[in-house]
């Protein structure tokens, strides 16, 4: 019997590439906004963002070009996990217009992290410069005991 490394199609095999295989911890449950979200998975997946950890903070930064900060949320949800989300309005069809093309992303996107233990989630910064998003969340510095 030959198997498969791609794509699961009934013969057992897990495909890490197949959309719907990894089970997410942070998905809702089927709802209205779940839905909606689901039908805005362009805009979604164009949401670039970049996760790094220094030894001070977590830094993540999106690229959200074309937003302004009233049109982005992020919040700390339970203490645990960043979200970061907003939407891209559709511009406003005007009488007369002809439109050749649409190829910008429109639409909701939610993006969430989970925050590692011990994040100092009350002081979180938020900016946003040339149209990237940069997100600190701090983590205090671990204490080294001093030799005796």
């Amino acid at each position: 019997m030959a198997l498969s490394l791609f794509g699961s199609r009934g013969n057992g095999v897990f495909d890490p590439f197949e959309f719907g295989s990894v089970w997410d911890p942070f998905s809702a449950p089927e709802s209205g906004l779940s839905r909606k979200l689901a039908g805005d998975a362009h805009a979604g997946a164009n949401t670039r963002i970049d996760w790094r950890e220094t030894p001070e903070a977590h830094i993540f930064k999106a690229d959200l070009p074309g937003l302004r900060k009233e049109e982005v949320k992020i919040q700390v949800v339970e203490g645990k996990s960043l979200e970061i989300s907003g939407e891209r309005k559709r511009e406003e069809l005007q009488k007369g217009d002809t439109w050749h093309r649409v190829e910008r992303a429109q639409g909701s996107f939610l993006r969430r992290f989970r925050l590692p233990e011990g994040a100092n989630v009350d002081e979180v910064k938020a900016q946003v410069q040339d149209g990237v998003l940069t997100v600190t969340v701090t983590v205090p510095k671990l204490q080294k005991p001093k030799p005796q």
